[in-house]
């Protein structure tokens, strides 16, 4: 497993029962979590500078109670790596980033850095790409990134956290389907030294197509292997979806991307998770990594 510990600006403080408690900067927050199965070692609807939790309807949805008034948005860094993110607690729980993933965004970071130290050039496609946090990390490093996500919003939140963190060129926004978007790449013979993608596990396109991981996912990555250049650095796929496996995700990137680039680069598999104050750390997902970085 990699675990994400290096965080100042955040922090998990308890778990279990279904819950995390957070702390994001100044700000505390109590949120679902379908992993922490565990009975919660302390009452945390009772800590004392909770400032909202957020509830699940038995209807479906749910909504935030507010405790203890906080700014509608705020930015906190991840001073490893020299990212500022805003964060903004939105509906179904979330707040516009994924803590965890740190640990890809230092890996990404390194590899990019260091294909740039040799003087080449790195381009990189970051699909299904939120609110940007692997496009600031790769940036950050001196990569090209293009972004592509079917959400306007996201894509504009994006660009603040890229702006907030000290970039000023290097970024290409898109709000399109990714699919569509990398059928198009393909098309015009557009190539990248790096993919990423962190997909849904249930998702409907703009004219109705539904997505569902396990029956769409290795076809996606084929279609993404056909955008990679002929010296690719890495490509990265994330997973939430409860019960995919990392092994999984390996071996997808090893029967996509083909014997050839499998004998100059390699595939692994991980659990990914974040530390917490109680000394156990917090599952969330898993990550499957083609790296070719000429080690």
């Amino acid at each position: 497993m990699k675990i994400a510990r290096d965080w100042k600006d955040y922090s998990v403080i308890a778990t279990g029962d279904g819950y995390k408690l957070e702390r994001w900067k100044d700000v505390y927050l109590l949120r679902p979590d379908p992993q922490a199965i565990w009975h919660a070692q302390t009452d945390m609807f009772a800590y004392p500078k909770l400032n909202a939790y957020y509830k699940r309807s038995e209807k479906g949805g749910g909504g935030w109670t507010i405790l203890k008034p906080f700014p509608p948005e705020w930015n906190i860094s991840y001073e490893k790596l020299g990212l500022t993110f805003k964060i903004k607690p939105m509906g179904f729980k979330h707040t516009g980033l994924f803590p965890e993933q740190a640990v890809n965004w230092e890996t990404m970071h390194e590899l990019i850095s260091r294909r740039k130290a040799a003087g080449k050039d790195v381009k990189v496609l970051n699909l299904f790409a939120y609110t940007g946090g692997a496009t600031v990390a790769c940036a950050k490093a001196g990569a090209s990134v293009t972004h592509v996500d079917a959400a306007k919003g996201m894509v504009e939140r994006a660009g603040e956290n890229v702006r907030l963190s000290g970039i000023e060129s290097g970024v290409r926004y898109i709000v399109d389907d990714c699919f569509k978007f990398v059928q198009r790449e393909i098309r015009r013979g557009n190539k990248y030294d790096a993919v990423i993608m962190d997909p849904p596990s249930y998702g409907r396109g703009p004219s109705g197509e539904t997505w569902k991981i396990e029956n769409d996912l290795f076809d996606f990555v084929a279609l993404c292997a056909k955008v990679l250049s002929d010296d690719p650095l890495f490509f990265l796929i994330n997973s939430y979806t409860t019960g995919l496996q990392p092994m999984v995700l390996k071996n997808i990137l090893a029967l996509t991307l083909g014997k050839e680039r499998m004998k100059t680069g390699k595939a692994e598999a991980y659990e990914v998770g974040i530390a917490t104050e109680e000394g156990i750390p917090l599952p969330c997902g898993a990550g499957g990594m083609y790296v070719n970085d000429g080690r």
